[in-house]
């Protein structure tokens, strides 16, 4: 039984990495697939050809989820073109790390931005799709260091922690409405970005987790099927963090 069969999800920063993981594994699952990405390049138009090619629709749209007027005009793009959005995941992020006292307010501002802003830009979009509905799930990807904090990384903490903050606050304000929000607080998952850590780095984060790996897009994909899933029908306003058990 395909757990998501006809509905449609809308991620945001899909066309690699976990977000790319997430629509292939909703895919799958038969959702049909819109993605947005800064720019739909070569890249991004593979990423919507392998998630077609498992026999759903799918299209990418070019966003800034920065902007809020921008964000509001492709979520009716692609309303009209799916007719309905039942899935939110507000993936879109990026790092700009530093200790506190050496940190720019351009790296501040940066982070808070494309993390934190471009969530609530897509929530305050497809929030009224979904009320109309009567249902809907929207899954913030947080981040164990928005759970616990890290050094050198302050800006993009607070930005994980708000985007947990935001869930919490749509669970409760939409919950009797069928709207359910939660958040994934990923650990040391092995990306694109992960992958720029030098050895030595690597094998000190993997020491600390109690599973001694670091998780994969997959991982996490596997989660975020539960909580976009009738499975998770009950589940609202909680965080999961996958991790391997590093932050316990």
């Amino acid at each position: 039984m395909e757990l998501l069969k006809g509905k449609v999800a809308l991620i945001t920063g899909a066309a690699r990495g976990i977000g790319k993981a997430l629509a292939l594994k909703f895919a799958s699952e038969g959702a049909n697939i819109a993605f947005t990405d800064l720019v739909i390049d070569d890249n991004a138009k593979a990423t919507e050809a392998e998630i077609a090619a498992l026999g759903v629709k799918c299209k990418g749209y070019a966003s800034n989820a920065a902007d809020f007027e921008q964000t509001h005009t492709v979520v009716e793009e692609i309303q009209k073109e799916f007719g309905a959005i039942d899935i939110l995941v507000n993936n879109a992020g990026i790092t700009k790390d530093g200790f506190l006292i050496k940190m720019t307010e351009a790296q501040w501002d940066a982070v808070l931005t494309v993390n934190l802003k471009s969530a609530f830009n897509f929530s305050h979009a497809v929030v009224p799709v979904m009320l109309r509905q009567r249902k809907g799930s929207i899954i913030n990807m947080s981040s164990v260091v928005g759970v616990h904090g890290n050094a050198a990384q302050c800006n993009y903490s607070a930005s994980k922690a708000g985007m947990i903050g935001l869930a919490k606050s749509i669970a409760q304000e939409y919950g009797k409405k069928g709207i359910r929000a939660n958040a994934i607080a990923p650990g040391f998952i092995i990306t694109a970005m992960t992958a720029a850590l030098s050895d030595e780095i690597k094998k000190e984060w993997c020491e600390k987790i109690p599973l001694r790996r670091g998780g994969t897009p997959e991982d996490i994909a596997e989660v975020a099927l539960f909580l976009a899933s009738d499975m998770s029908s009950y589940v609202s306003g909680q965080v999961i963090q996958v991790d391997g058990g590093m932050n316990m």
